[in-house]
């Protein structure tokens, strides 16, 4: 069992306690979403200069089951409100590097810029961080990450739980 919190806009702050330690929040009964996945091996082949989604899959967590981490790699939360959503990229090319850049796109089309980095090296790892307040409607809203490489040679999204990863949270109803 779990003690529950329970924003409800009929009842108010409802909270339904027992003994197991554990907190359950929820707004209008349903539990506050809540996600963090990684791209777990690198992600290639990756076109020079283009946008390409950042296929993060697997889950650290999902209180909610409201990532998609093997088929569409979005975050379309059932709760209307404002999520708070954050992404890391990390990137290498074999050759050369000289931009790579980190994107939240809200239903599609792209909503935040991360950190933009110009460097130009060889054999170069490079990465960006984003991070937005975003509305979303909680029906048909979604957020996705995507990045961009300009380099030559192999072009890689770098997999690794601490590098690269997407994640968000409810912090307010609508």
């Amino acid at each position: 069992m779990t003690t529950t919190i329970n924003a409800s806009t009929s009842s108010g702050l409802v909270v339904t306690p027992d003994n197991s330690g554990n907190v359950l929040l929820q707004y209008n009964g349903v539990a506050a979403p809540a996600f963090s996945a990684y791209l777990s091996a690198n992600q290639t082949p990756i076109t020079n200069a283009t946008f390409t989604k950042v296929q993060c899959n697997t889950e650290e967590f999902d209180t909610a089951s409201a990532y998609d981490n093997a088929t569409n790699y979005r975050f379309t939360p059932l709760v209307a409100g404002y999520y708070q959503v954050s992404g890391s990229l990390n990137i290498t090319a074999s050759t050369s590097n000289t931009d790579v850049l980190c994107v939240i796109y809200k239903n599609g089309s792209i909503f935040k810029w991360g950190a933009y980095i110009t460097r130009l090296a060889t054999n170069f790892d490079a990465g960006s961080v984003v991070s937005s307040l975003i509305y979303l409607n909680g029906s048909t809203d979604y957020v996705e990450l995507y990045g961009y490489i300009s380099g030559t040679g192999t072009l890689q999204f770098i997999g690794s739980q601490q590098r690269t990863y997407f994640q968000g949270c409810l912090l307010r109803g609508a």
